[in-house]
């Protein structure tokens, strides 16, 4: 008697879950609901005869039996993958800027959540500023881009929001009566242009200690003591301390991270949305706020 066959959508369903977290999470990977990916789960489930996942009301995570079928599971996946492109064409192209101010430590596993959602895809990705990225996604250089809110463009899907804070190296101390050094990327950087109006609306005297090409110049400098730097938390090596409130800075808001793209369907669609989902998971473990409205503050801001 021949045995009912694994449904390979509910495989793919489980070790999206697995991945992420999240059945949420997993369901916008697939472009799907979340009741869709709890049923193709439990069927799963079902057809193998024990829980996968564990689920509590604040936490998901994999059964012992989860663990053991994880990998069985990536593996079933890549060789039906592999079958496929027997008959495929040529590979197909998915190219991807993403803002130096984006893109943080998390970028290697991102690139390889994508390339297990579809291994045969070739992946390009640019890393630059959002003005210049936008300015390549416009002359339809790039497919896709993630950047963070640039001014004058009101388009794009918003990912999610990601809190800034003033940061210096441990145990760095502010010489009494002379200006704030600033650590900042170099013009014309949309952040570095918020924390200057900031610092000057609220009357804080400032200047220019050092100015990078890039976060990672920025983070060095602010690690080897230079001075402040408005950054995301996530940037920042650990081991940064946030010194605002101490040194009574005006807070910098939450900046949204947007997603502009002209992919529509096919298999860059799914590795994109795969991609998203796993970046929304990536900021929000700071944490961050989930994608809202743009606020007051968030819209009036620009970025690199």
């Amino acid at each position: 008697m021949t045995e009912q066959p694994l449904d390979l959508d509910a495989v793919q369903a489980f070790i999206r879950i697995a991945e992420l977290g999240s059945f949420t999470r997993a369901a916008e990977a697939m472009r799907t609901t979340q009741a869709a990916v709890s049923l193709k789960l439990k069927r799963l489930e079902q057809r193998l005869g024990c829980r996968l996942i564990e689920r509590t009301p604040r936490h998901v995570q994999l059964s012992a039996q989860g663990e053991t079928f994880l990998e069985h599971a990536r593996e079933l996946l890549e060789v039906h993958d592999r079958a496929l492109t027997v008959f495929a064409g040529a590979r197909q192209r998915l190219t991807i800027g993403i803002s130096d101010h984006v893109a943080g430590p998390e970028l290697p596993a991102l690139i390889a959540r994508m390339n297990a959602q579809d291994p045969q895809l070739l992946i390009e990705i640019r890393i630059g500023s959002s003005g210049d990225l936008l300015q390549s996604f416009d002359r339809r250089e790039l497919d896709t881009v993630i950047v963070r809110l640039h001014a004058g463009r009101s388009d794009g899907e918003i990912l999610t929001e990601e809190k800034f804070g003033w940061f210096a190296a441990p145990g760095w101390q502010h010489r009494a009566g002379e200006p704030l050094p600033l650590a900042t990327m170099a013009e014309p950087c949309g952040v570095r242009a918020m924390a200057g109006q900031l610092l000057d609306a609220a009357g804080v005297p400032w200047t220019e200690i050092f100015v990078g090409g890039g976060v990672a110049a920025v983070a060095a400098a602010v690690m080897a003591g230079l001075g402040v730097a408005a950054l995301a938390p996530r940037m920042l090596p650990f081991g940064a301390v946030e010194v605002g409130p101490r040194l009574g800075l005006p807070d910098l808001p939450r900046l949204p991270i947007l997603l502009h793209s002209r992919v529509k369907d096919g298999r860059p669609r799914n590795a994109l949305a795969a991609l998203s989902a796993a970046f929304r998971s990536a900021v929000r473990g700071w944490p961050a706020l989930p994608a809202k409205a743009l606020t007051a503050s968030s819209a009036a801001a620009q970025e690199l």
